[in-house]
């Protein structure tokens, strides 16, 4: 039932935002050189890689980090990315993950592929077995500004407790985080 309804709604959010595609590809093209999708490798449902998308708001050849583990990040943000980031817009192509079925909207964030210790701390709890998701609980109880140890028990009560209220409820309190720029870095 998951799987169905991430993809009604992805093929739904996909062509009705179309135009915002559109604008914010004429932004970045404009604001600096480079790919408008940012592809990167990450780790997905039962340990598969799979390349993640996301509108570019880093300047080429900014190192293949998490964003928290710059010394400063504003150093590789371009101006244009700093308001995609912000307002969680630079996540809008995963839409097309959830429709290869690499994703899902709600489930763990899919960790960078040398996350290697967050990766397998997932494995030990089983974490990876499920899909990675746009959102998750962890990134509506801190986001950026929680450790790795942290993530992983949320990640784990999520996917212990998953069900669609506990989705929805996700979801939402996404929509607020994003609104009220909740636990975000750049």
């Amino acid at each position: 039932m998951k799987r169905i309804m991430d993809l009604i709604f992805s093929l739904i959010l996909f062509i009705v935002l179309i135009p915002i595609y559109i604008i914010i590809a004429i932004i970045i093209k404009i604001d600096s050189k480079g790919p408008i999708i940012f592809k990167q490798r990450r780790i997905g449902k039962n340990g598969t890689e799979f390349l993640i998308y996301k509108f570019r708001t880093m300047k080429i050849n900014t190192p293949n980090l998490a964003t928290d583990k710059f010394n400063s990040a504003q150093n590789y943000i371009t101006r244009i990315g700093a308001l995609l980031r912000k307002t969680s817009l630079d996540e809008i192509p995963q839409l097309m993950n959830v429709i290869k079925g690499e994703m899902s909207f709600v489930g763990p964030r899919p960790a960078l592929y040398n996350q290697y210790e967050l990766i397998q701390m997932r494995g030990n709890r089983k974490i990876n077995d499920y899909l990675p998701g746009i959102t998750g609980y962890a990134q509506i109880n801190g986001r950026d500004m929680i450790s790795d140890n942290e993530k992983v028990k949320l990640d784990e009560y999520y996917v212990t407790n998953q069900s669609m209220m506990l989705d929805i409820k996700i979801v939402f309190s996404t929509f607020i985080n994003v609104i009220f720029k909740k636990d975000i870095t750049n």
